[in-house]
């Protein structure tokens, strides 16, 4: 099974259960995804299948929209309610939400929860908070596209790949006078893939393509591309940065510019 599953992931899972399932499900090892989501988070996750994860790296449309709620009151060690709470305080509602959201918009200098993936030193951070070491604050820069309220404590957020929206939680308490902590989390968009193209693990497979996944790349069909299989290099009156080679329709090949008019295999698809 060769292409591109939009998967909406349950909550108690995490992305890499769900991958595990499909290779059970399917018989076949080859599955990757696009970004981690939390196990305790829901919805969009994009799974490559067989020769699709070739195609990863070219991904580009990666950014990533969510529905989250918070709650207010108090602070735990991962940021949202599954953690440990670290500190407690009254609820302060003399602000509002939407003008506290705007301040988020734009590049963002993000300090990454502990409870996380994000290396220091070569290590997890969530390893270091398992054995209880202390490490420096970890930072990182995302961007914030557009963030609006749905009500008192829910709101939309459309951001770059790598955003904690956890953090923005935290950070709002912060903002606000308050404690506060991620309470749930559904992705409903992925690049260009959304939540209402999603479907259960349990569900008949709907595939999408490798074409489909790489149409934003220009695509070049040459005559013979017997030189393509054989990684050669390719001389193309062309001024893009990357191009997809087609034959029959499919993508076999990505390459790369390396000199005017001269063009390096980057990738093999077949």
């Amino acid at each position: 099974m060769d292409g591109i599953l939009i998967i909406d992931k349950p909550q108690g899972m995490t992305s890499h259960d769900v991958i595990n399932a499909l290779r059970r499900k399917y018989g076949q090892k080859k599955f990757g995804h696009t970004g981690t989501l939390d196990p305790e988070a829901t919805g969009v996750l994009v799974v490559l299948c067989g020769k699709a994860t070739k195609a990863l790296q070219f991904l580009t449309d990666t950014d990533k929209t969510y529905i989250a709620q918070f709650e207010l009151g108090k602070r735990t060690d991962t940021d949202d309610i599954w953690g440990n709470v670290i500190e407690t305080k009254p609820v302060r509602t003399d602000f509002d939400l939407n003008e506290v959201l705007q301040s988020f918009v734009g590049p963002l200098h993000q300090k990454v929860p502990m409870t996380s993936n994000k290396r220091y030193k070569g290590r997890k951070l969530l390893e270091y908070q398992r054995k209880g070491v202390t490490v420096p604050d970890v930072y990182q820069d995302v961007t914030v596209y557009s963030v609006q309220a749905l009500n008192d404590d829910t709101f939309r957020i459309h951001c770059s790949s790598g955003t904690y929206v956890r953090s923005i939680c935290r950070d709002l308490g912060e903002k606000t006078g308050n404690a506060a902590c991620m309470k749930s989390l559904r992705r409903v968009q992925v690049g260009r893939f959304t939540i209402d193209q999603a479907q259960t693990i349990e569900e008949e497979p709907k595939l999408y393509s490798m074409a489909q996944v790489l149409d934003h790349l220009p695509k070049i069909e040459p005559e013979d591309c017997q030189p393509v299989y054989q990684g050669k290099r390719l001389y193309l009156d062309r001024e893009e940065p990357l191009v997809c080679i087609y034959e029959n329709g499919e993508p076999i090949a990505v390459y790369e510019k390396e000199a005017p008019r001269q063009y390096h295999s980057k990738r093999g698809l077949w």
